[in-house]
């Protein structure tokens, strides 16, 4: 009698580790899975994160903003004849 109770015990142990093996298992794929979604998204917004430092660098090039103060706000570079240029020396410093 003894030894047909420990191999109940011991067979309803055995089930539980096979369980636990499955779930086990089970758990391991939707992580992996949730990993590679995660990863696919990291990889999506690192595309996007260098489309817009290049889409930002192109915005504020030089020749872009003469462009738009020009069109825009009808600025333009001063002839040479309408530039003054102040300079002051260390000893005229005014406070």
């Amino acid at each position: 009698m003894r030894a047909y109770l420990l191999h109940i015990v011991l067979g309803f142990a055995v089930l539980a580790s096979a369980l636990g093996v499955v779930y086990s298992k089970h758990e391991s794929r939707q992580l992996f899975v949730t990993l590679q979604n995660q990863e696919t998204e990291r990889d999506a917004m690192n595309i996007d994160w260098g489309r817009l430092q290049l889409e930002q660098s192109t915005w504020a090039t030089h020749a872009r903003v003469a462009t738009t103060a020009e069109k825009k706000l009808g600025m333009k570079v001063p002839e040479m004849n309408n530039i003054t240029i102040v300079t002051t020396q260390a000893g005229d410093r005014h406070e």
